[in-house]
């Protein structure tokens, strides 16, 4: 066990294993990060059996041929899957559901003027519903506002650590075009399988 405490935050960063959008990563010793623009990313974790795990989302806007129905059905999916995913994976691994925590951060607009600043109202809405209608516990949230954010997480404490950094148009365009990436891939067909069942 390591004594987080003395640890400075730059010194957990160094250790953390990096979160990318559409990631996530449930641990017991090994503390996680992330950086955010319009994404959000939910800590999970139970303090008492000392696993947490962290997920960095975000609900694309889509644009489909089978109708704006369809793209919003898809929005909610993708949000959806990233915290049953980290959910089901910390109980899996001895978390114990009625001791489920959660710290939740991003939803910023870094661009203005382009389209994610919608995105991010939705992002925090979508995540404050959700883990209501679980009966998680939101117990510290930094939603919104025009930075972008480096999280920090210790899963076997739960302690998150989040800060907000003036975004420069260089970092801007950087962190927009990895959650352009991030959404893209969300729209791709999988690949056809060659398998043949006989």
């Amino acid at each position: 066990m390591n004594n987080w405490d003395a640890m400075s935050a730059q010194e957990i960063e160094r250790m953390a294993r990096n979160i990318a959008p559409g990631g996530w990563s449930v641990e017991r010793h090994k503390p996680l990060a992330t950086l955010l623009g319009s994404c959000v990313a939910v800590c999970m974790f139970d303090d008492i059996a000392h696993i947490g795990g962290m997920n960095h989302f975000m609900l694309p806007s889509m644009s489909r041929s089978q109708g704006a129905n369809d793209a919003d059905i898809d929005n909610l999916l993708s949000g959806d899957y990233a915290m049953e995913v980290l959910l089901n994976a910390l109980l899996a691994q001895g978390a114990a559901r009625h001791r489920v925590k959660a710290k939740a951060f991003g939803a910023g607009t870094i661009l203005t003027g382009s389209a994610s600043s919608g995105i991010g109202v939705r992002n925090a809405e979508f995540a404050r519903e959700w883990l209501q209608r679980e009966h998680i516990p939101l117990i510290a949230s930094d939603f919104l506002g025009p930075w972008s954010r480096k999280v920090l997480f210790v899963p076997e404490t739960g302690d998150a650590y989040c800060r907000r950094m003036a975004t420069t148009q260089a970092t801007a365009q950087g962190i927009a075009r990895e959650e352009a990436a991030y959404a893209q891939s969300l729209q791709r067909k999988p690949p056809k399988s060659n398998i043949e069942l006989f």
